[in-house]
């Protein structure tokens, strides 16, 4: 008998992929569900019993009306409306400010300074609204110090010091607050599961936890979280499924700006961009991101030209630079800092096929100043005449700007919103762009010759 209760009690363990979520009975190599190695780690199963003893919080969405069924036209919108966070740059991030009941995760590298952006928000609405900034990896003493030196209103802030979720929850829903940071997830723990704060299960249960207590009472949850080595979010990547908002802030410590980059929003665009600059006093959101990305120096150099990429709802200059030098290896190298490689070489293959400029035994260096990364293909025709520029020892004019998608066949494609941003590269002074022909407005630019190329070989003989 007391075999069988042994065997009975015998604890339940599955084992979750990081990458994908798919649950495997035993452990193994590979993951089934997307075929990544070494992704699985044990998840401890709860109980029936644990499961159900707390049914006040069942499911993602609350139980708001869960049992009705009504028409999509008739859903209130009026009851969400949107309030500020205090900075401009992060209500665009946010897509517009923040919602109520939503669970915003924000990530980032150790010294980014996620913790003093959400402090610097608390503090600010600390003094309109309930707030509440729970911290388990610091001390009150150290959030105190640091709410002091960035000079930081701190006499409406509500802290609150607590690893233990359900804990956690009976504090809230005493004070009852409208804004909550939780600092950080991988620090929490729910009682019911036995692994260690951090592990794929505590994580999972923790965030589902709190972001099911947010939908119910209408709170804005801030999950604060870790990144690995290679700059994604720690933790199983189910996390980010039950969120309604994923943010990174990136960022070196010895640079001066961060840039605050939306990866999931089901309330905005999740492309858009919002830059700000470290201070003595904090985080200051940059109004005019493109000062900021044009440092060039007064004499022209080879190598360096000007394009203009779209970031969600706005155009941002930035200069890209290249540097094509004698090989002195068998195999010519191909780097490509802030661009993706491979369409490094697909565009050095379409040069030298359509454009007649051999490259092959060349090393290109291509680099996007200020450390944004250009995910679009409107910078395709300014990385070829950059390269080109830098082969020839020849330097561009000072007020050119240049953007395009260059096909393989040698042709040059549009890019979508091309009026505004020749528009924008007008506003600070650039007098001449090379454009898809398709992108050439039907009226002509105060102060700017726009010049419209068809093919790589027009482009080239334009400079």
């Amino acid at each position: 008998m007391r075999n069988s209760e042994r065997y009975m009690a015998k604890k339940k363990t599955a084992y979750v992929c990081n990458e994908c979520g798919a649950d495997h009975s035993k452990w193994q190599g590979q993951c089934a569900g997307c075929g990544q190695w070494n992704t699985l780690q044990e998840f401890v199963v709860a109980s029936a019993k644990t499961a159900a003893r707390d049914t006040r919080f069942s499911g993602y969405a609350g139980d708001a009306g869960a049992s009705d069924v009504i028409k999509l036209a008739d859903v209130d919108l009026a009851e969400l409306p949107r309030f500020s966070s205090g900075m401009q740059e992060f209500d665009r991030v946010l897509g517009g400010g923040l919602v109520p009941g939503s669970a915003i995760l924000i990530g980032g590298h150790p010294g980014a300074g996620k913790s003093t952006l959400l402090l610097q928000t608390l503090c600010y609405l600390a003094t309109q609204m309930p707030a509440i900034y729970v911290t388990g990896e610091e001390s009150l003493q150290q959030v105190a110090l640091r709410a002091n030196r960035l000079g930081l209103p701190t006499d409406q802030l509500q802290m609150l010091s607590e690893t233990n979720v359900e804990r956690l929850t009976n504090v809230l829903q005493q004070h009852k607050p409208r804004i909550v940071v939780i600092d950080s997830i991988q620090v929490m723990h729910v009682d019911g599961i036995e692994s260690a704060p951090g592990s794929v299960s505590q994580v999972r249960e923790s965030a589902a936890y709190l972001t099911r207590f947010a939908k119910q009472t209408g709170t804005v949850l801030f999950l604060v979280g870790h990144v690995t080595k290679d700059g994604s979010l720690a933790g199983p990547k189910v996390l980010e499924h039950m969120i309604d908002c994923s943010i990174m802030l990136e960022g070196s410590g010895d640079s001066r700006y961060r840039v605050l980059r939306g990866i999931k929003n089901r309330f905005g665009a999740i492309n858009e961009l919002g830059v700000f600059a470290m201070l003595e006093r904090g985080l200051k959101e940059v109004k005019n991101p493109s000062s900021i990305f044009l440092s060039r120096g007064d004499e022209p150099a080879a190598g360096s030209v000007v394009m203009v990429i779209w970031e969600g709802t706005r155009p941002l200059l930035v200069e890209i630079q290249a540097l094509v030098d004698d090989s002195h290896f068998g195999h010519p190298k191909r780097v490509a800092v802030g661009l993706d490689q491979n369409r490094l070489n697909l565009l050095l293959a379409a040069l030298h096929r359509h454009g007649g400029i051999h490259l092959g035994d060349q090393d290109v260096y291509i680099n996007v100043v200020g450390g944004v990364k250009v995910n679009e293909t409107g910078a395709d025709l300014a990385l070829l005449l950059a390269a080109l520029s830098s082969f020839r020892n020849q330097p561009l004019e000072q007020g050119l700007i240049v953007f395009g998608e260059v096909g393989l066949s040698g042709e040059i494609r549009p890019v979508p919103s091309g009026q505004e941003r020749i528009k924008e590269a007008a506003k600070h002074g650039f007098t001449r762009a090379i454009v898809p022909k398709a992108n050439v407005p039907k009226q002509p630019v105060e102060g700017m010759e726009v010049i419209g190329v068809d093919k790589l070989q027009e482009a080239i003989e334009r400079l």
